[in-house]
C-alpha cells in the first residue's frame, strides 16, 4: 500500500475542547499568553471599528446568553449568517458556538430562491444579516418559515429589527452571574463527533450540499496551519468572503490562535484593496486567482508602493504558470505559497511550508500538512507511487463528517477507511509536493486520452490578447471529445476569425496534437464562484442563439452565432 505521510511533526490535537473553549478558554488561547494591550482583533478597514479577542469573548458571551434566554436558542440549532465581511460576523459566529449551535454561512450574492434553499437545507432557526441584504433575507425567511423576530442585524439599524448590539445589552443585563453556561461536549463524545458548522460546497453540479464540519475539523486545521506559519505573520487582510471555507478558517479562527490582527474589507474593489494593503503595510496577502490575475495586469497597481509585500498566498482554485511568472517578475523578492484542499477537508490537505516559500515551488499545491495522509488512486484501481497520476485521496483530523441528510453523497465521497475522495487528479513529486492536474470529471477524453482543461487554460492565459479563459470538452464523432476554449479578450482586442485562428495556432505550436483546440468562442465574462472556480456547468448550459458569441472552429471556418 502506497500512503504518502506528512513530514511535519503530528499536531497536539485536543479531543475534549469545543471551538469556543479552544480559542478563548484553553492553553491554546492568546488570552492566556498576552496582556490585553497586545491582543489582536478584528478591524473594519473602512470605519476602523475594532474588537480585540478579549472583547470577542465578552460580546459573544452576552449575545449567546440573550439568544438562549430571550429567543430560545438550543444546542445544535442552526444560525445562518448572510452578510458581507464585517467584524460582527465572527462575533455572532462565536456566540453561537459558545452554546453549541451550528453556524451556516451563506453568500451575500444569493437571491431569494438560493437563500431559501440554504435556510431550509440547514434547518436554520436564526438568521443574521446586514441592512443591504435585508430584502433578500426577509423574503427568504418568510419562504422558509423562519419567524422575523429571529432575523437580526449584524450591523446598522432598521426599524423593527433587533441588532447584535441590542443582543449584547440584553445579555449584559443578566450580570456576570446570569450568563448561560457554555457548551460542553456530551459525556463520551469527542469534538470530532459534534457538528459546529454547515458550509455549502460549490455546487458546480446539481444543488449545493451542506457539508458538516466538526469542532475537531476546525481546531485541527488551525493547528496544522499554525505549524507552518511564520511567527512574523501578525496582519491578515480578510478580502475573501467569510462564508467560504478559506474565510471561515484562515480569516476568523486561525488569526485568534496566531494572535494576528484581521483587517476586514466589507466589499472588494481593486482600489479599496490596494488602499488597505498600503495603509496597513501588509506583508503577506491571502488572495484567490482572479485577484492575483488583476494584480499583475491592472495598471492601477502601478500607483501604489507595494515594496513591503513579502509573500503572496493563494488558494481555492488553480493559478496558472503564466500568472505565477508575471507575479514574480512584477514583485521581485517576494515569496509564494498556496494550499490545496476543499470544503470537505476543512480547507488544506497540503500547503507550502516556510522552506518552500519560493516561486520554483509555486506551481505545486504544497506539502502534506501535519497528521495527514494522501493516497493516489490510479484508473486501474491500484495505488500510485511517486510521480504517478490518479485521484487524490486524503485522510486526517480535518476531513469533515459528511453531508447533511445526504447519505448517498457521503458514501460516494468518504469511504469506510476514512479516506476523502477528492475528485481531483494529481500526483506527488520526489520532494513530497502535490501537483493537481484537474477535476477528474472535467478531464476532456480525446480518443480516450485525458486532457486537463487547466493545462490549456494556463497556456492561453499567457497569450497577450487573452484576459481570461475556460476550456471544456465538446462532443466529436471521431475523437469522442475535443477541447473548446471560451475566451475573454484583453481590452483593445476585438473578437474576430483572425484572432481565433491565432489562438488555435498558438496552442498547436506548444502542445501535442490531441491537446489542440478545436473551437474558440469569444464571450464577455467567464462565470466563476466567489473563490475563483470556473462554473463550467453555466458554460455547458448556455443556450444556442442569443447566449452565443462569435464561434470559430479549426478548419471549418467561421460561424457567427449572434
Amino acid at each position: 500500500m502506497v500512503i504518502f505521510k506528512s513530514k511535519q511533526p503530528p499536531i497536539d490535537l485536543p479531543a475534549d475542547l469545543p471551538v469556543w473553549d479552544f480559542l478563548f478558554a484553553s492553553k491554546f488561547s492568546p488570552l492566556n499568553h498576552h496582556p490585553e494591550s497586545e491582543l489582536g482583533g478584528f478591524e473594519n478597514a473602512i470605519t476602523k471599528e475594532r474588537v480585540n479577542w478579549a472583547q470577542c469573548k465578552e460580546y459573544s458571551t452576552y449575545i449567546s446568553t440573550a439568544l438562549v434566554r430571550n429567543y430560545g436558542l438550543q444546542e445544535q440549532d442552526t444560525i445562518s449568517l448572510f452578510s458581507q465581511n464585517t467584524v460582527w460576523y465572527p462575533i455572532a459566529m462565536f456566540a453561537g458556538l459558545r452554546v453549541g449551535a451550528k453556524i451556516s454561512g451563506a453568500s451575500p450574492a444569493y437571491n431569494v430562491e438560493e437563500m431559501t434553499f440554504a435556510l431550509k437545507t440547514a434547518d436554520a432557526k436564526f438568521l443574521m444579516t446586514t441592512p443591504s441584504s435585508m430584502g433578500v433575507a426577509k423574503a427568504a425567511a418568510e419562504a422558509a418559515g423562519l419567524p422575523l423576530k429571529n432575523v437580526f442585524l449584524l450591523e446598522g439599524e432598521l426599524e423593527g429589527y433587533t441588532t447584535v448590539k441590542n443582543l449584547i445589552e440584553m445579555g449584559q443585563s443578566y450580570g456576570e452571574q446570569g450568563q448561560v453556561r457554555r457548551f460542553e461536549l456530551p459525556r463520551g463524545k469527542k469534538n470530532g463527533a459534534v457538528c459546529g458548522f454547515l458550509s455549502f460546497s460549490s455546487g458546480t453540479t446539481g444543488l449545493p450540499k451542506a457539508v458538516m464540519i466538526s469542532h475537531q475539523n476546525v481546531i485541527a486545521q488551525c493547528l496544522q496551519i499554525q505549524q507552518i506559519t511564520p511567527v512574523t505573520q501578525k496582519k491578515i487582510m480578510a478580502v475573501l468572503p467569510l462564508f467560504h471555507i478559506t474565510g471561515l478558517v484562515h480569516q476568523m479562527h486561525l488569526p485568534v490562535l496566531l494572535n494576528a490582527d484581521v483587517i476586514m474589507l466589507p466589499q472588494y474593489t481593486m482600489e479599496g484593496m490596494l488602499n488597505v494593503i498600503s495603509e496597513y503595510k501588509l506583508s503577506e496577502l491571502l488572495l484567490v486567482p482572479p485577484i492575483l490575475i488583476r494584480l499583475v495586469r491592472d495598471p492601477l497597481v502601478e500607483k501604489y508602493d507595494l515594496s513591503h509585500v513579502t509573500r503572496f498566498s493563494s488558494g481555492a482554485a488553480p493559478l496558472s504558470e503564466e500568472i505565477i511568472q508575471l507575479l514574480q517578475k512584477k514583485f521581485p523578492g517576494t515569496g509564494f505559497k498556496q494550499g490545496y484542499g476543499m470544503t470537505e477537508s476543512c480547507s488544506c490537505i497540503t500547503a507550502h511550508p516556510p522552506e518552500k516559500f519560493d516561486y520554483k515551488y509555486a506551481h505545486s499545491g504544497g506539502a502534506i500538512v501535519a497528521s495527514t495522509e494522501v493516497k493516489i488512486l490510479k484508473e486501474d484501481g491500484t495505488e500510485g507511487g511517486l510521480g504517478e497520476s490518479g485521484e487524490v485521496l486524503a485522510r486526517g483530523p480535518q476531513v469533515v463528517m459528511g453531508y447533511l441528510n445526504n447519505e448517498k453523497a457521503t458514501r460516494e465521497t468518504f469511504d469506510e477507511g476514512g479516506w476523502l475522495h477528492t475528485g481531483d487528479q494529481g500526483l506527488i513529486d520526489e520532494e513530497g509536493m502535490i501537483h493537481i492536474q484537474d477535476r477528474i470529471k472535467e478531464l476532456i477524453k480525446v480518443k480516450g486520452i485525458g486532457v486537463a482543461p487547466a493545462e490549456l487554460e494556463d497556456l492561453l492565459l499567457g497569450h497577450p490578447k487573452v484576459e481570461d479563459v475556460a476550456v471544456m470538452g465538446i462532443k466529436d464523432d471521431y475523437s469522442g471529445e475535443l477541447p473548446k476554449a471560451f475566451v475573454v479578450l484583453q481590452s483593445g482586442a476585438q473578437p474576430s476569425r483572425e484572432v481565433a485562428k491565432e489562438l488555435i495556432s498558438y496552442v498547436k505550436e506548444k502542445k501535442v496534437r490531441y491537446k489542440w483546440i478545436k473551437e474558440v468562442e469569444f464571450i464577455e465574462q467567464i462565470p466563476k464562484s466567489p473563490s475563483g472556480k470556473i462554473l463550467r456547468k453555466l458554460l455547458r448550459d448556455r443556450k444556442e442563439g442569443t447566449d452565443r458569441g462569435l464561434t470559430v472552429r479549426d478548419g471549418v471556418g467561421e460561424k457567427a452565432m449572434l
